[in-house]
């Protein structure tokens, strides 16, 4: 079996999430992926902790990230099958490095703001004239156009202005009701996804015609692309969709439900779905009601529905009820904490969790790729990598730089 793509090079000069997340990916698939780093600082999430690998950061929380310290498990995330170079591409000297590197490179990532490295000659355009085949991926918050180009973007920012906030969070009216972000930085997620898949699809038309182009991801564009049927409910009905909790605005019943030791899922998909789950919990009648006959029924007698529903869930357990619906084929299942999550039977049996050999922890425990391949599978060759871990390596392999050459550079500050 062989990788993916291991005839690609990308030169990754992006930190924090959402490009880290794309060049792990290009990584995983088998890409070689250099990750441009500022010399003793590295990337920002290298101190985003605790908590930290291995324990409490090595030297005290006072040093900055990569000066003998451990790393944070938010960047132990991102950041698997990559070398760590790094390089002050402030200076005329790193400039030259990360010029060089990119004639050799298939891919570059960035997620500067809009101009950000043109001060440097590192922008698309200087770039294109050392490698015309270069694939140069930009990721910001607003995009490369448009009136807000110039502003930093963060995931939480674009959830709230990207309309996903306003989608999210207890019903109107109920305790705690308000804007809620998701709990996990989706928008870098779902942006990082984004990119790669443009990405892939530059260097299949490379493929064709044997040049490079830019690519211009933004974490708003993302956002929005990501409402899905909550922007097309607005599109066609005209009306902006409502934060429902838990509930779905399309399906009915869909959402937790009260037990008597917690809390649980149903995801009711189709009519004959609804009439068996009316007949496990022995209300056979709803079944028959046409109030609730069809979905769309459902919907508009929701909130009478719903209350039915939960007054026999209430009756027995979780685990009672997922044996039970499960076994009359309705979709449903606990509400699982994380630990719950690795725990799983499911999730440990698909290899969701594994660990990697760490030169300084022993082992960094990781999340699996969720892709599987059948012919070219992910694999995962490399352990995050600590700050400049192969900065002489690289110099030397792919620039020909000598250590006397290397040397200095290091004893200037530019690597």
């Amino acid at each position: 079996m062989t990788d993916s793509l291991a005839h690609i090079r990308v030169l990754d000069l992006s930190r924090v999430l959402a490009g880290p997340w794309a060049t792990q990916a290009l990584g995983d698939l088998g890409a070689e992926i250099i990750k441009i780093e500022r010399p003793g600082c590295g990337d920002d999430t290298r101190a985003w902790g605790p908590p930290f690998l291995g324990g409490e950061p090595a030297d005290g929380m006072d040093k900055p990230a990569g000066a003998g310290r451990a790393d944070a498990a938010y960047f132990l995330c991102a950041n698997r099958n990559k070398k760590s170079v790094t390089v002050d591409f402030t200076t005329s000297a790193g400039q030259d490095i990360v010029r060089r590197l990119a004639g050799s490179a298939d891919v570059l990532v960035e997620n500067f703001k809009v101009g950000g490295l043109g001060a440097y000659g590192l922008d698309y355009e200087s770039l294109r004239k050392v490698n015309p085949r270069l694939v140069y991926c930009s990721i910001t918050g607003f995009g490369q156009t448009g009136p807000y180009a110039a502003r930093p973007g963060y995931d939480f920012l674009v959830q709230a202005m990207g309309g996903l906030m306003s989608v999210t969070g207890r019903k109107a009216g109920e305790p705690g009701a308000g804007p809620q972000k998701a709990g996990v930085a989706l928008t870098d997620i779902l942006t990082g996804l984004y990119a790669t898949i443009g990405i892939l699809a530059a260097l299949t038309d490379r493929d064709r015609t044997g040049v490079g182009q830019s690519i211009d991801v933004a974490l708003l564009d993302v956002q929005v692309a990501s409402l899905a049927n909550q922007a097309a409910n607005y599109l066609v009905g005209g009306t902006a969709p409502e934060r429902l909790g838990n509930a779905h605005p399309n399906i009915v019943p869909y959402q937790d439900f009260p037990t008597r030791d917690g809390n649980m899922i149903i995801a009711v998909g189709n009519d004959a779905q609804f009439k068996r789950l009316c007949g496990e919990l022995q209300l056979p009648e709803l079944g028959l009601d046409p109030r609730y006959a069809r979905n769309e029924d459902r919907v508009a007698n929701r909130e009478s529905l719903i209350a039915a529903l939960a007054a026999a869930t209430r009756r027995e357990t979780t685990m009672h009820w997922v044996l039970r619906l499960e076994q009359a084929h309705v979709p449903c299942g606990p509400i699982n904490a994380i630990d719950a999550v690795f725990a799983d039977p499911q999730v440990r049996a698909r290899g969701m969790q594994f660990a990697l050999p760490h030169p300084a922890a022993g082992s960094v425990p990781l999340v699996a790729n969720p892709l599987r391949l059948s012919a070219s599978p992910v694999s995962y060759r490399l352990p995050p990598p600590a700050l400049g871990a192969d900065t002489r390596e690289v110099l030397t392999n792919l620039l020909g730089m000598g250590s006397a050459e290397i040397d200095v550079l290091a004893a200037a500050g530019t690597i």
